[in-house]
């Protein structure tokens, strides 16, 4: 089988899925706002998830700075009593 063909009957299968919901949802068959409900509050879950994840790596970012600093100013500390002696 061509190419062509495989995509124009992948294309007609998925045009007729669609035409065949939208007919269900149309016609009240179907209800998908407790599925949409459910779908947005993981989506929420998963984002205040990440954003905890975020928060604490921004933490230790922090904290790693003042470390950071804090050494250099002990290291320019010890180099200028040495310059000083």
């Amino acid at each position: 089988m061509n190419s062509y063909l495989k995509y124009a009957l992948l294309f007609l299968g998925g045009a007729v899925a669609g035409a065949a919901v939208a007919t269900a949802v149309n016609r009240g068959k179907l209800n998908f706002k407790p599925i949409a409900a459910d779908l947005v509050s993981r989506g929420m879950d998963v984002k205040d998830a990440v954003c905890g994840a975020v928060e604490r790596m921004k933490e230790n970012a922090e904290d790693l700075v003042a470390e950071a600093r804090e050494a250099q100013s002990r290291r320019q500390a010890a180099a200028e009593a040495g310059e000083a002696q």
